[in-house]
């Protein structure tokens, strides 16, 4: 079988006379390099073993120590600061005339004539309309009448006590009697003393015959006619009366801003008709309360008006600088919007992360105020990751931000302002 094997592989095995001394050393030479070629195979994967193991120990290295690397947290800091400037505040208001009055008639009668109409300048005493009283008129020619009957009786009275005293004197008749005559003549003072006073009374009321201006101003609105019938009772005014210079003007003020403002400060007015002029008030007064159902504070400024631009029920816009708080501030991407409420992440001295809720003030754009929650120390985290965890240990990194100046920017009580801070109230 074996030869047949060899046969068809093609193979002629050598007998041992056919083997020759000549062909040993090349078999020895054979072996040698099959043994040499085997020992580099098995050295050069010895190598390449090792160098697979000292990457693999290489890379894993390099992962343990990258993944360190990247699970220690680096952040930026920055500290509360105090800000410089205040914040310029606009709020809406109604211009009204610093006195203004409806003028209503206190006697009865028909309108006669009028003599002032709609934006008139008036001054104090000038003559507006004249009534008709004739019933006042008689009323009064009867008082006038009624006085002088009283004084004759007076007269009476007491010329009779001059005789009852003489003949007292003379114990002619009783001291009853005298006392009589005394009560009478008392009487009769008083009775001429109440017609006095009554004629008085409508002499004052026929004064109100003319309808004169009570104060410098403008007529505003006229409401009568000639021939028109007053009623002194009705309280229908005839004429609206204003003075516009100066001009009032009352403004609603939040209460977080309330005490900010102070009596006597300057404001700036525009109107937004007038092309962008502004016009100088002063805060007058404030009601030094707030109400209850607005929580603002009204205040009252006063505008002068020499040339009468302004007119009064027009619409305007007040500006108040108010000064800078002694709050602090920090940037308003240092804020974390949690459940719990606003906070910061605080980095302690050990590197560790302390979540504060603070309570914030007002709102100046590129910062905002801190009323409480937080030191003047404190190391506060720049845009703090919304993983960041109490208790984290973070790495400070190089060159500390710091907080920018606050810039002032307008704010309205409705506007955004209020809404940035009005759920920490």
């Amino acid at each position: 079988m074996s030869e047949q094997r060899h046969n068809q592989l093609g193979i002629h095995p050598l007998t041992p006379g056919e083997v020759g001394a000549g062909d040993l050393p090349k078999r020895d030479q054979v072996v040698r390099r099959t043994r040499l070629l085997v020992l580099i195979v098995l050295v050069v994967l010895a190598l390449g073993a090792a160098r697979t193991v000292v990457s693999r120990i290489q890379n894993s290295s390099e992962l343990e120590s990258g993944t360190q690397e990247r699970a220690v947290q680096y952040v930026q800091t920055t500290v509360p600061s105090t800000p410089e400037n205040g914040q310029s505040l606009a709020l809406p208001g109604t211009l009204q005339g610093y006195v203004q009055a409806p003028l209503s008639a206190r006697a009865s009668g028909y309108l006669k004539r009028w003599t002032k109409d709609i934006g008139s300048r008036v001054e104090k005493g000038d003559l507006l309309a004249e009534i008709e009283t004739p019933e006042i008129d008689q009323q009064l020619s009867q008082a006038i009448a009624a006085r002088e009957q009283a004084k004759a009786a007076l007269t009476l009275a007491n010329s009779t006590l001059a005789r009852w005293e003489a003949l007292r004197r003379k114990d002619v008749v009783s001291q009853q009697d005298l006392e009589e005559k005394r009560g009478g003549a008392a009487q009769a003072a008083a009775n001429l003393a109440a017609a006095q006073a009554n004629e008085q009374r409508l002499r004052q009321l026929e004064g109100f015959k003319r309808i004169v201006a009570p104060f410098s101003g403008i007529i505003t609105r006229r409401n009568v006619d000639v021939g028109d019938l007053i009623d002194a009772g009705s309280g229908r005014p005839l004429f609206l009366m204003a003075q516009t210079d100066p001009l009032r003007v009352y403004i609603n003020v939040p209460q977080r801003y309330a005490q900010l403002v102070k009596a006597g400060e300057h404001v700036i007015v525009t109107q937004a008709e007038l092309g962008g002029q502004k016009f100088t008030g002063t805060i007058a007064r404030t009601a030094a309360s707030i109400d209850l159902a607005t929580r603002t504070m009204q205040v009252e400024i006063s505008l002068r008006n020499p040339d009468g631009v302004l007119l009064p029920g027009a619409y305007v816009s007040v500006g108040l600088d108010l000064p800078a708080g002694e709050t602090l501030a920090v940037p308003t991407n240092t804020l974390l919007f949690r459940r719990e409420g606003t906070m910061v992440a605080v980095v302690g001295p050990e590197g560790r992360i302390d979540l504060r809720r603070v309570t914030l003030g007002r709102n100046f754009g590129q910062t905002i105020e801190v009323a409480d929650g937080l030191q003047a120390t404190d190391r506060i985290v720049l845009n703090p990751a919304d993983s960041l965890s109490a208790g984290d240990v973070v790495h400070v990194a190089q060159g500390k931000a710091a907080a920018p100046t606050p810039v002032p920017t307008p704010a309205i009580s409705t506007g955004a302002a209020e809404r940035a801070t009005g759920s920490e109230q």
